[in-house]
């Protein structure tokens, strides 16, 4: 069914993968057997990509969801003629290598999204497709199809019996997301058994359910019936394809159709046996033979001219439309436009205050019109989160509404250029597919729900934080003063767990002003994930005449009011709806004659960042008279009090009750801090 360049073609793919395995002692040399003639009619007969320029904006986007496979990746990048050379892949797995054990975004050229985690790629692939259709229904015009690409991915039974996968799934065929394309490697194995053991439903009428086209391809090895399957997939633009591909894990070797291929080297031995099954010479290990390098590498032809094509198509577009042309190409080089945070409010001093969740929502909207790569939304809890872009438009199919409660929930109507993305209850794969959005390029996407979901979320937001994409998180109802909704709603340990993370920033703003500040940062921080954490509950706008300004958000902490001659006797920190509190409570204690600073820390991240110097002024050496105040655990604070210091915070579950009864019985009240206060100062 293929000619004889094409088998020495997909053996090149096969035994560079099982050689790079071997080599390390490490690795699975299982899929890419099974899966490679799936990955050679894609690569060289259906993606558009230039290995020249992997950043090219209207390339295809590979994910390679079972990123275990990843010495089949490695091989097609390196074949194909990306910035990855033959001893790259001859380091696979090692300290330094261009080939780590998963693929890596950022790492690899090529590589497009961090994979590994199963499920993880399939959703990240559903954002860059939902990528693709926002940008290319937002600025293509008629004749000018100027962002036009397709979203590819290979998953495995693994990607498809995480929950994650389904639920990004299920919202991609609601999308009717027609540019994405998953090609199943349905070899019936799994790491520790048959997948007779744990997956007996039938998963192409599990996906028909979810919306998608289903084409099944009874032979692996058969290119002819895959490319056929590519092109029926392709032409149905109006669903997401899922090809299920029968394969062989581990094919040609002693252990096909074996767990036992899925995740070990083969062996000297199995390795010469399946070389020798599979008509491969023995030796040398690597073999590249000419003609089948010199066909891979025509991708490098293919991809230029249809890139000097596109660039053809972009002049045409620019001068047409050069304004919405400017704008796209800005919003692709991750640049922001300037005075883009012009109309962001200055909140008036008010006691009475307001929710820190209502004051992001006003700051999200003051800016967003001018922002238009920011994108996104929540697990179905607009209302609550106050996340909505107004006037913006909802992302949805296409067509009319059905009636007029379907006509948007920000007033904007139904478009697929809108802005608001709708996840519905899917907190992991919104995560996940803001992961893919970010890496898509063109966006700023946030997503939004209560902090205690962030539990759901965290696998994605890992990910993100390791990738190092721009992604907002926006994280309400973020203590126990949420209130009546009880333990299960009352986040306590979650704050502490993702500072946990590297390369995350948590800001936790103290009240409306600081909120602002904290979406600048948040918008700016280009490199790594952001995580804002608001308020269900009212707090003090704080008036900026008595106190420091707010921009010190920026550096994480900073002195908010001092000791009248500078050289407190107490320190009092505290983060988010804690400042006040601790304001109030300096009040009482200077008003007895304690020389009290009081310090808002929004942000452990930005602070740590800061010169030691800068940390000192804030936080002096010799003051170790330290009380700081959290409705989270108390867990890492002693980093800031110090051996003498003393944390006021939630160390057990919460309870249902008014929120002003849970404040007062956990210990949250001007009495209790200024009690620990003196208990530290001896009194």
């Amino acid at each position: 069914m293929s000619n004889a360049l094409d088998q020495q073609c997909i053996n090149t793919l096969r035994f560079l993968s099982v050689d790079m395995v071997q080599k390390a002692n490490s690795g699975h040399p299982g899929l890419p057997l099974g899966a490679a003639p799936m990955a050679y009619a894609l690569w060289t007969r259906h993606m558009k990509y230039h290995p020249q320029d992997p950043h090219w904006v209207d390339r295809d986007r590979f994910v390679l969801s079972a990123g275990h496979g990843s010495a089949l990746l490695y091989s097609l990048l390196f074949t194909t003629g990306y910035d990855l050379s033959l001893d790259d892949i001859k380091q696979f797995r090692q300290w330094g290598s261009k080939a780590p054990g998963h693929p890596e975004f950022g790492h690899t050229p090529g590589v497009e999204v961090t994979t590994g985690p199963l499920g993880q790629g399939l959703a990240n692939a559903v954002g860059m497709a939902l990528g693709e259709a926002q940008l290319a229904a937002s600025y293509n015009r008629p004749g000018h199809a100027i962002i036009d690409h397709h979203t590819w991915a290979i998953v495995s039974d693994g990607d498809l019996m995480e929950g994650v996968a389904s639920e990004a799934a299920s919202l991609a065929g609601h999308l009717k997301l027609g540019k994405l394309i998953c090609l199943y490697d349905d070899n019936y194995v799994t790491l520790s058994a048959g997948t007779d053991m744990t997956f007996s439903e039938d998963r192409a009428r599990r996906f028909e359910a979810y919306g998608w086209q289903t084409i099944h391809v009874t032979d692996g090895n058969d290119l002819e019936a895959i490319n056929a399957a590519l092109d029926d997939a392709r032409a149905d633009t109006a669903r997401p394809s899922l090809i299920l591909v029968r394969t062989h894990i581990g094919y040609g070797s002693p252990e096909q159709d074996s767990y036992k291929a899925h995740g070990s080297p083969l062996g000297v031995e199995d390795v010469k046996e399946t070389k020798q099954k599979l008509g491969w010479p023995v030796e040398p290990d690597f073999l590249l033979p000419e003609p089948a390098l010199a066909h891979l590498r025509e991708a490098q032809t293919r991809g230029a001219k249809a890139q000097d094509e596109w660039n053809r198509r972009l002049g045409a577009y620019t001068k047409a439309f050069p304004e919405l042309a400017g704008e796209l190409e800005g919003r692709l080089r991750g640049e922001l436009p300037r005075g883009w945070d012009a109309d962001i409010p200055v909140f008036p001093a008010d006691a009475k205050g307001m929710a820190t969740r209502v004051a992001g929502g006003k700051v999200m909207n003051a800016f967003a019109k001018k922002l238009p790569a920011l994108c996104g939304g929540s697990a179905d809890l607009d209302p609550s989160t106050h996340t909505a872009l107004k006037d913006l438009g909802d992302f949805n199919p296409a067509g009319e509404p059905k009636n007029e409660d379907e006509q948007g929930s920000d007033g904007g109507g139904w478009s697929r250029a809108g802005r608001n993305f709708h996840y519905g209850v899917r907190e992991h794969a919104m995560a996940a597919i803001s992961n893919g959005l970010a890496a898509h390029g063109g966006f700023i996407p946030f997503d939004a729900t209560f902090l205690i979901f962030s539990d759901y979320m965290r696998p994605a937001i890992r990910l993100a934080a390791l990738m190092g994409v721009h992604v907002v998180h926006v994280f309400t109802h973020d203590s126990i003063a949420l209130g009546e909704d009880g333990p299960t709603h009352q986040p306590v340990e979650q704050l502490a767990s993702l500072r946990a993370i590297p390369n995350l920033t948590v800001i936790r703003p103290g009240d409306a002003n600081e909120t602002a500040a904290a979406w600048k940062v948040a918008v700016e921080s280009t490199r790594h994930p952001v995580l804002l954490a608001l308020t269900r509950q009212d707090v003090p706008t704080l008036d900026r005449t008595r106190y420091a300004s707010a921009d010190g958000v920026r550096r994480g902490a900073y002195v908010l009011s001092d000791a009248k001659d500078g050289k407190p006797s107490l320190i009092l920190i505290a983060s988010g709806s804690e400042v006040g509190l601790i304001l109030a409570a300096a009040d009482r204690l200077q008003a007895g004659g304690t020389a009290v600073r009081c310090v808002s820390m929004p942000s452990w991240e930005l602070f740590d960042a800061q010169p030691q110097s800068y940390r000192d002024e804030v936080l002096p050496p010799a003051v170790t008279a330290r009380l700081a105040v959290e409705l989270g655990i108390s867990q890492g604070w002693d980093r800031y009090v110090g051996a003498q210091g003393d944390m006021l915070g939630v160390d057990r579950f919460g309870a249902s009750a008014p929120a002003g009864v849970l404040l007062r019985e956990y210990g949250f009240t001007v009495d209790n801090v200024v009690r620990r206060a003196n208990a530290l100062l001896g009194r």
